[in-house]
């Protein structure tokens, strides 16, 4: 054997955002799953980045991970998911189950900020 421990864990270069797209494109493909229209992949990819941001959004705000334990005395917690219906320009109306926060619902300016950043990320 002439394999090192160097090269056993070295890890491989991280794919470019073509290479994912094209990746995604080809599966699509595959499954017979259109590209655009209402149950497409390119909605089902922007419905995706915008719960995860959502997610992740809700993370920074209340301080803690889903199903993590927030800190004592803040009253900050998860209180489930909501459906919401996002509008964008590229995939029009897209169904969301994002986090709800402490009040039940989010805020306004986070369902832009969240779908402003899918739009800039298109």
């Amino acid at each position: 054997m002439d394999a090192t421990l160097e090269d056993v864990t070295r890890k491989k270069p991280e794919p470019t955002a073509e290479q994912v797209a094209e990746e995604l494109v080809r599966r699509a493909r595959e499954q017979g799953l259109s590209l655009t229209g209402p149950d497409g992949l390119l909605k089902q990819l922007t419905k995706t980045v915008l719960e995860t941001a959502l997610n992740q959004e809700m993370t920074e705000h209340l301080g803690h991970k889903k199903h993590g334990r927030p800190a004592a005395g803040t009253g900050n917690v998860r209180n489930g998911t909501r459906a919401k219906t996002v509008l964008t320009e590229a995939s029009g109306q897209v169904g969301d189950r994002g986090a709800a926060g402490p009040g039940g619902d989010l805020r306004a300016a986070d369902r832009e900020e969240a779908a402003a950043a899918a739009d800039r990320g298109r």
